[in-house]
């Protein structure tokens, strides 16, 4: 029999959950609104970091996206504007809202300690005018994903409190993990990646940032 199933310390339901942890406060519940009001339009326009979340039939994404701050355009308190910007050509997000138009998003603004999550609906659009909004670099974004905004509300600053985030003390220095290179060339045996993937990457990444 699964261990996991038959485990008597395993939370089963929400009944279970609410007397573990209890009532939530007043605030907590009060701060979710289903729009988008200046006091949280103004996280998202000093945002350069939003990840966002997708389901589908592969099952689930979380896909990290960042340009300069306000890239993600509040185009109305009910609809957000995120442009696709190049990357890897995997398209697992867009793949998901395709099939699952449900969607999160994360806001990170560097040295804040408090986070933005949207929750709503995706779609993909290639409209020339949403498009001509997101030049950059002299490039426009393959796509759109236009939010439909559902709800909105804040997280406490607890958890980046916690990891100390935006202390540069606790900063990793990059050679203290493996490389880009290093991963690959593990991943396949040799047949990608190595040394020579990594000495060419900076280029690469000027090359292909839009």
């Amino acid at each position: 029999m699964d261990a996991i199933a038959t485990d008597p310390y395993r939370i089963t339901d929400e009944a279970a959950l609410e007397a573990l942890y209890g009532t939530p406060a007043e605030g907590a519940i009060r701060k979710e609104v289903d729009h988008v009001p200046p006091v949280y339009r103004a996280f998202i326009e000093a945002a350069p970091f939003v990840a966002l979340a997708t389901s589908g039939p592969g099952g689930l994404d979380v896909s990290p996206r960042g340009d300069p701050p306000g890239f993600v355009t509040v185009a109305d308190p009910h609809t957000l504007l995120i442009p696709d910007r190049r990357g890897n050509n995997r398209i697992d997000s867009l793949r998901n809202l395709v099939h699952d138009p449900r969607l999160a998003l994360l806001f990170l603004i560097p040295g804040v300690g408090e986070t933005l999550r949207v929750n709503g609906r995706g779609s993909i659009s290639v409209a020339p005018d949403l498009l001509a909004r997101f030049p950059a670099q002299g490039k426009l974004p393959r796509s759109v994903i236009v939010v439909a905004v559902e709800r909105v509300y804040f997280q406490c600053p607890k958890a980046l409190v916690r990891s100390e985030l935006w202390n540069p003390d606790r900063h990793v220095p990059r050679a203290a993990l493996p490389s880009s290179g290093t991963i690959l060339a593990a991943l396949t045996d040799g047949a990608v990646g190595g040394a020579a993937y990594d000495a060419a990457y900076p280029q690469r990444l000027r090359e292909t940032i839009y």
